[in-house]
């Protein structure tokens, strides 16, 4: 009788091996980012792991939404969706490598930022954001940490999850997007109808933050961060926004007249100030657009925004010193007999926005942090309300 040999088919290669994973590079609520390398070219990629859910809910739909707006918006300034895979119970998504955001650049006060700086971030953020509204797409989650640096300096526009279509009449939206420092007041206000002014006030308040070196309205709730943006500019009214006393979350302040920008942004240029003035216009009707923005003289007075490839490379030292500090500890981990030692590069990397978001979930200051209010709550606010209108009073008197 004879035997018959039965060879086992060759195992397919699974996507995941196209991949060397290296370190974390950030973690929160959607999963974890690594670092990574193509193993047949070398390139540097990160890759976002996402949970998936149970079976009976199928694949995450806000992780659905991103693969499609991506590979729909290609631009210089958008960062470029490279791969998707699942592997075990995650989906992964592969993206080109950046090694820092603008929030690092902003806190790295080792070095001025120069004029040119400014506006070449400023530059950056605008053409992206206008090139998603030329295909009608909102962000609704513009912040510094969403703005990534690639090596070469470029700016990349990040983190498609709270993106929608809109152009559709009367179409309503959820006013809880956007990091609360970010907000435009008609999302602070409650209204659910809205369109492209939202992301230019976002541009605005992280513009001025390049200009500041600190954010521009750093409020620690939605109640306070209405006063810091009165403060700020003034209190709106119906004759600088029709209709704001209309808007659902509607309380009215203590008047205060619109302040000099000059008193705080001493150091910019009158082109600069007329620039932030018509990004942070109340009515989101008188708004410039994204592409006005870009044609402001502000881009076209000296001095010139820096190319991107000019900027300083801010976290190429940085990342070449973590890396040697972290092999040193690893070599002399293994020369003491550690059979599993410990990477202290984690330690080392600047926190991204999403890892602060899981690690400060408690902290009402947090920009990310949005309390759900019930009808109580909101009484409460009102009664502390009483308190920054006193507040007012008194600004008003010190002249």
């Amino acid at each position: 009788m004879s035997t018959v040999t039965r060879h086992s088919a060759p195992r397919a290669p699974r996507a995941m091996d196209r991949y060397v994973k290296g370190r974390t590079l950030g973690e929160g609520t959607f999963g974890v980012v690594h670092e990574a390398r193509v193993e047949a070219t070398g390139e540097r990629v990160a890759i976002k792991k996402i949970r998936l859910g149970k079976l009976k809910e199928g694949v995450n739909f806000t992780a659905i939404r991103e693969i499609k707006l991506l590979q729909e918006i290609e631009h210089e300034h958008v960062i470029a969706l490279v791969d998707v895979f699942a592997h075990k119970k995650n989906l992964n998504l592969v993206f080109e490598f950046c090694g820092g955001d603008l929030e690092m650049v902003i806190r790295d006060k080792t070095a001025p930022l120069e004029r040119g700086e400014v506006k070449s971030y400023a530059m950056m953020t605008l053409r992206a954001v206008a090139h998603c509204h030329e295909r009608w797409v909102l962000h609704r989650d513009l912040k510094p940490n969403n703005l990534l640096i690639a090596p070469n300096g470029c700016l990349k526009l990040a983190d498609f999850g709270l993106a929608r279509i809109f152009g559709s009449p009367d179409r309503r939206f959820t006013h809880q997007v956007f990091a609360r420092w970010y907000r435009a007041p008609e999302l602070l206000l409650g209204s659910k109808t809205y369109g492209p002014g939202v992301d230019i006030w976002a541009v605005g308040c992280i513009i001025a933050e390049l200009m500041l070196r600190r954010p521009f309205f750093a409020g620690s709730s939605d109640i306070d961060q209405l006063g810091k943006v009165y403060a700020a500019l003034g209190t709106p009214t119906e004759t600088n926004w029709p209709g704001v006393s209309a808007l659902p979350d509607f309380i009215e302040f203590v008047y205060v007249p619109p302040p000099n920008l000059r008193d705080t942004f001493p150091n910019e240029t009158d082109e600069a100030l007329d620039l932030l003035r018509k990004m942070l216009e109340y009515d989101p009707n008188k708004r410039i657009t994204a592409a006005q923005a870009l044609e402001h003289p502000y881009f076209h007075t000296k001095p010139a925004p820096i190319p991107y490839e000019q900027l300083p490379k801010r976290f190429v030292a940085k990342e070449a010193e973590a890396n040697a500090a972290a092999a040193a500890a690893a070599a002399a981990a293994a020369a003491a007999g550690d059979e599993e030692p410990a990477s202290p590069a984690s330690a080392r990397q600047p926190k991204t926005g999403e890892k602060r978001r899981l690690e400060d979930t408690t902290d009402s200051t947090d920009p990310n942090f949005r309390p759900k209010l019930d009808e109580e709550d909101r009484e409460s606010l009102r009664k502390r309300k009483g308190a920054l209108d006193a507040a007012f009073a008194d600004v008003d008197g010190d002249d």
